[in-house]
């Protein structure tokens, strides 16, 4: 790389290494020299693909893991791109008007916006995680728990026992997290029941915000958990490409980054 150009951001690298690796087995020497970076560096970016679920290291180099995209703990996912969901939830926050009903859904971006929600007077708050639950049981704001089955890897309540509470709601806007989003099909999530509960919400919601850092776009998850159709706004951070911005714009969903 040229002195002239910027070095690629972590987010950045990792998706040319999810690209290169599409073919077959990469080589940290290649992906050292197509990156221009050290392999230290491809080895933490290895790392890195390899928590997310993304890639599998192997002697000399990695693979990639197509999905179904795993999961990782809630407590590790946090940890993934935490700068960038930062920005993201300063972003959500800026759709938030004092007095609003919304629902926040499970995912650590998600639960990043729940933290600034204190600078928001008079919400109405609906919520299925139990992270967002705890950070906001101090607040001032009034806050709705949804019933149903405890999913421990993301610490939310999910399936068909949410219905009858979700049902019963009229929601101004829906901030929903993802595992993986695709412009063919959406958004996407390893668990059925978790998929069941995030499109029931958004059947009730006059607005859906999707909350997505770039590294989620363009990988699929197992199960699809709401279509394009179901989305008003994407809110990711500045890695995503243009041509997917352009084809989003173009079906109608705005994106802000």
């Amino acid at each position: 790389m040229s002195k002239n150009k910027r070095k690629l951001l972590s987010a950045e690298r990792e998706r040319f290494i999810l690209k290169a690796l599409s073919n077959g087995v990469g080589s940290l020497a290649d992906l050292s020299g197509q990156l221009d970076v050290s392999e230290a560096t491809v080895r933490r970016d290895l790392q890195s693909l390899e928590e997310q679920g993304k890639a599998r290291r192997v002697h000399g180099g990695a693979v990639r893991v197509h999905f179904p995209r795993t999961e990782p703990i809630f407590t590790k996912k946090a940890t993934f791109h935490a700068e960038e969901k930062n920005h993201i939830a300063d972003l959500a926050l800026e759709f938030i008007e004092d007095d609003d009903s919304i629902f926040l859904d499970g995912g650590s971006t998600v639960l990043a916006l729940a933290r600034k929600l204190e600078q928001k007077k008079n919400l109405t708050i609906v919520t299925n995680s139990i992270m967002a639950a705890a950070e906001l049981m101090e607040s001032p704001h009034r806050l709705i728990l949804l019933g149903g089955e405890f999913r421990a890897i993301s610490r939310t309540l999910v399936g068909p026992l949410t219905a009858q509470i979700v049902n019963a709601l009229n929601i101004n806007k829906a901030f929903m997290g993802t595992i993986g989003f695709t412009v063919e099909d959406g958004i996407s999530t390893t668990d059925p029941n978790e998929a069941y509960t995030k499109e029931l919400i958004m059947r009730r919601a006059a607005k859906v915000i999707v909350l997505a850092d770039s590294s989620k776009i363009g990988v699929p998850s197992f199960v699809n958990s709401g279509s394009l159709e179901d989305i008003d706004v994407l809110i990711s951070d500045g890695d995503i490409s243009e041509e997917i911005v352009e084809e989003l714009l173009e079906k109608g969903i705005s994106v802000k980054c």
